[in-house]
């Protein structure tokens, strides 16, 4: 039994040998994308004098 678990061993793991690694390409930024990111950077402006307002001295 140890024999046939061990010739199984060395048998089978032929088939999951790994393939060359591809980098991905990069795709180009939507004009969505670009809203989004124009919206989030207004916002955090936005939270950012908030914070200052909320904390200045007078």
């Amino acid at each position: 039994m140890y024999r046939l678990i061990a010739l199984l061993a060395l048998i089978l793991p032929t088939g999951a040998l790994a393939e060359a690694f591809q980098r991905p390409i990069p795709q180009p930024q939507t004009a969505t994308a670009e809203g989004w990111f124009f919206a989030a950077s207004v916002a955090l402006l936005l939270a950012l004098l908030a914070v200052h307002m909320l904390v200045r001295r007078r």
